[in-house]
């Protein structure tokens, strides 16, 4: 009897132990889980060097795998299968596992990132780091959506080889026409060669082809003082002699500096040449959207949508922009203004290796403002502090349009666009951000 109760009491004791014990929490994701993982891809993309276009695949692929992942418990946000050229539904979460979804989001996110930089194992620290928190919060649920994502991502890494730029790291590199004095010649100081000339053969997210938005021809080549074209360079030349007059102090200089965004500068010291790694155009709208984001208190659904659709129309706005310089080919005012003008002539911004038609940071910045504008509306101040980690102030817009003007003018100031490729880069851009927009649905 005594050892009954012994029983009794012992069986008593672990249903009550059962019973006292808390269920697993549910691991929480945060916008700012979002916005690290966004920051991580860009410090690395500075760090390995990727070129502009490069570095708007390397964005986009990632918020369109989180993006669809989002899409199953949303009620605001619509599948982008059917808009989005090629892409195919991916794995649907079951239901009766109990997948965090936006766990498993931000895991496709960072293991598709990791896949397209070359420092891995710098994204693999902040992954690390997540992980084991995650797990140990709850390490069932953490499991269960870590392998959804991962058949996610098999998805989407699928989608992204069949987009031929595997197939363009194999062509030829970009021939120069020494003959013909209108076309594109590598300039100084590293005189690198014409980065992704075959950028127009990567497949487009949401163009028809990638000659939807040609832009008009630019002025017709020709010295001729009183010529569009001759206008055009010596105002190069002139704006450069009138803003240097005083010094580094001068707004059109600080504008400039700001939206640089040249991953290819390079500086010499006696016999050496090293890199001074900066930020790319489509990075710095990146940078632009997660300002918006957190000003706006957007949840992670929000925050995901704007950093896809956004990133969509940058990268399409590269392939319309790649298409139009190695078909125009046009001279750099650099090349010119040496052989023609003044041979000590130095731009205030370093020429980056490719041709000058149309201006890509105009290309990219319009097609950015118009997503942007349509997601977070008109007239939307902000200040834009994604220069500061390169030494450069805060600067503050009131619109993103306002914004894209002062992108595209800053090319004009540093010496390296002519005014057409301004301006009509900035038209070709925007006419691609609205047809974008009316695409996605926003």
């Amino acid at each position: 009897m005594k050892h009954l109760k012994t029983k009794i009491y012992l069986f008593l004791m672990v249903i009550g132990l059962t019973g006292c014990s808390k269920p697993a929490k549910t691991i929480e994701i945060s916008p700012e889980i979002f916005h690290k993982s966004v920051d991580k891809v860009m410090e690395i993309q500075i760090h390995d060097i990727f070129s502009p276009p490069v570095a708007s695949r390397i964005f986009v692929y990632p918020n369109i795998a989180a993006y669809e992942i989002l899409t199953q418990k949303s009620s605001k946000f619509k599948t982008l299968v059917g808009t989005i050229n090629d892409l195919e539904s991916i794995p649907k979460a079951d239901k009766g596992q109990n997948i965090n979804l936006e766990l498993s989001a931000i895991i496709a996110h960072m293991e598709i990132s990791k896949s397209l930089i070359f420092s891995e194992d710098k994204m693999s620290v902040l992954q690390d780091s997540l992980y084991t928190v995650w797990e140990s919060t709850n390490k069932e649920e953490f499991n269960k959506s870590r392998t959804y994502a991962f058949k996610v991502v098999k998805h989407i890494k699928s989608y992204m080889d069949k987009d031929n730029y595997n197939q363009t790291r194999t062509m030829p590199k970009f021939t120069v026409d020494t003959d013909d004095p209108s076309r594109w010649q590598p300039t100084p100081p590293s005189y690198m060669d014409g980065i992704e000339p075959h950028w127009n053969k990567i497949r487009p997210f949401l163009l028809d082809s990638v000659q939807q938005f040609r832009p008009a021809s630019h002025p017709e080549f020709s010295l001729e003082e009183g010529s569009q074209f001759h206008k055009e360079l010596m105002e190069v030349y002139n704006v450069s002699q009138a803003i240097t007059k005083n010094g580094d102090e001068s707004e059109e200089i600080a504008i400039a500096r700001f939206w640089d965004c040249n991953p290819f500068v390079s500086v010499t010291r006696g016999h050496f040449m090293f890199a001074t790694k900066k930020i790319s155009p489509g990075a710095h709208w990146i940078g632009i959207t997660k300002i918006a984001s957190k000003k706006t208190n957007s949840n992670v659904e929000e925050t995901v949508n704007a950093y896809t659709k956004t990133s969509i129309a940058i990268a399409d706005a590269f392939i319309s922009c790649w298409d139009e310089k190695y078909r125009s080919n046009l001279i750099r005012p650099e090349t010119l203004i040496n052989q023609k003008i003044d041979p000590d002539w130095l731009p205030i911004l370093q020429t980056p290796p490719f041709p000058e038609y149309t201006s890509g940071h105009s290309v990219v910045s319009g097609a950015a403002s118009v997503i942007l504008t349509k997601i977070f509306g008109e007239d939307f101040y902000f200040e834009d502090d994604t220069e500061l980690p390169f030494g450069l102030p805060i600067r503050s817009f009131k619109s993103f349009y306002n914004a894209s003007s002062e992108a595209a003018i800053s090319r004009l100031y540093g010496g390296i666009h002519y005014r057409a490729a301004i301006d009509n880069g900035l038209k070709q851009g925007k006419e691609l951000g609205h047809f974008e927009a009316k695409k996605l649905g926003i």
